[in-house]
């Protein structure tokens, strides 16, 4: 089974999607108010997460740091923190079969080319798995707020 190359890259996020061969990058949608929207978030996360690991394909959840770290609000925080668990649990399957699952945590001052850039790299790489990869530093030395 083979699952269609995908780059999910929500509205209001300017980005063209980099060549990507197999898996899945999916970037989480900015902003999400209220639960409906983080349960619909996680679902659509989970449902092409499961398609990416059935065809045996790796996949990247991207999040801001900020939602990771809970300064955007709760549902934000809630969705950041469900991929991320997410992604460390599917990782450790996904190693025993070849496929692997990260997480991107960004800082709003970089661009989303430099996001997808990374996020490219964990999906074609193989070798890394079970991470989050921090682009910026935003997250250092700040403790939730």
């Amino acid at each position: 089974m083979q699952l269609s190359a995908e780059v999910r890259i929500p509205d209001g996020i300017d980005a063209d999607p980099p060549p990507l061969q197999q898996g899945l990058i999916f970037w989480a949608k900015p902003q999400i108010d209220t639960w409906e929207d983080a349960r619909a978030e996680l679902t659509a996360a989970f449902e092409k997460s499961r398609a990416a690991a059935h065809s045996e394909e790796s996949f990247v959840y991207i999040v801001s740091n900020d939602a990771l770290l809970g300064r955007t609000g709760p549902t934000d925080a809630m969705v950041a923190a469900g991929l991320l668990s997410a992604a460390r649990t599917a990782a450790l399957e996904g190693w025993k079969k070849g496929w692997t699952a990260n997480v991107v945590a960004y800082d709003k001052d970089h661009s989303p080319e430099e996001v997808l850039e990374r996020a490219l790299i964990l999906v074609e790489d193989g070798m890394i798995t079970g991470e989050l990869l921090h682009i910026g530093q935003g997250h250092i030395g700040k403790a939730l707020a």
